[in-house]
């Protein structure tokens, strides 16, 4: 089995670190790709920075198809481009953040989803009520870290997470707590260990879900909304992105 996990933004310690931890996981026989776009924002803490990650994403989702890669991972809590993605993948594709809500719905009555910049809170909310996880989700909490905070070296930001995890328990009485940033992969374990409480990360989880999908058979449908894109031209920069 090849999986392809898509980090949307273009700073490749993050890409690493999540392939690292996707490979934990993994089964023995499952090949982990973890990419980079070659185009794309170094990250994604806006409407403007996602819808500017699009492109990128799309790009690694057609050379997948051409590499034979039999499922895909978008690596960021926003599931930017997710959609448009299923329409050109044949095999499944799993955002971070709806296989972590899902995942915590398992396990727990409710969960918190603790993120990076307030400014994202919505966003993280808007997916809960696409997903159908509103009545799951207490609240998102941010803990105000940008997001290439957690890659810089002696960083405070594993306190700062840890901390901010363990007051969304206490204030919103959840079950389990959602981490709301890709980059924030490697802290699941530590953090759970120290608030006592299930911790969700969305890359571990949405790897295990595709590889899931895939053991049985299952690819995207092609009725309706996730149908192959209609061949049509484009014009200026994205002409590459030409549907034939």
């Amino acid at each position: 089995m090849k999986l392809k996990i898509i980090n949307p933004n273009t700073t490749q310690s993050m890409t690493d670190k999540i392939g690292q931890c996707a490979r934990t996981v993994a089964s023995p026989d499952t090949r982990i790709i973890a990419v980079s776009p070659r185009m794309g924002p170094a990250s994604i803490e806006s409407h403007y920075d996602e819808a500017l990650s699009v492109p990128g994403i799309l790009e690694e989702i057609r050379l997948g198809e051409a590499d034979g890669v039999d499922g895909y991972v978008i690596a960021c809590f926003g599931d930017p481009g997710l959609y448009a993605a299923r329409e050109m993948a044949r095999g499944p594709v799993i955002g971070i953040a709806e296989a972590a809500m899902h995942m915590a719905s398992l396990i727990g009555t409710s969960f918190s989803v603790v993120t990076t910049l307030a400014r994202t809170c919505n966003i993280a909310w808007h997916l809960a009520e696409r997903y159908g996880m509103e009545r799951f989700c207490r609240n998102v909490h941010a803990c105000d870290l940008p997001v290439l905070e957690l890659e810089r070296p002696g960083s405070d930001a594993r306190r700062i997470i840890t901390e901010s995890c363990r007051q969304a328990l206490a204030q919103d009485r959840s079950d389990c707590i959602v981490l709301g940033c890709a980059g924030m992969t490697d802290l699941c374990e530590e953090i759970s260990e120290a608030i006592g409480a299930p911790v969700i990360d969305g890359v571990v989880s949405a790897v295990k879900m595709v590889e899931s999908l895939v053991a049985i058979r299952l690819r995207t449908s092609k009725r309706g909304d996730w149908a192959r894109p209609l061949p049509k031209a484009y014009a200026g920069m994205l002409a590459p992105f030409a549907i034939n």
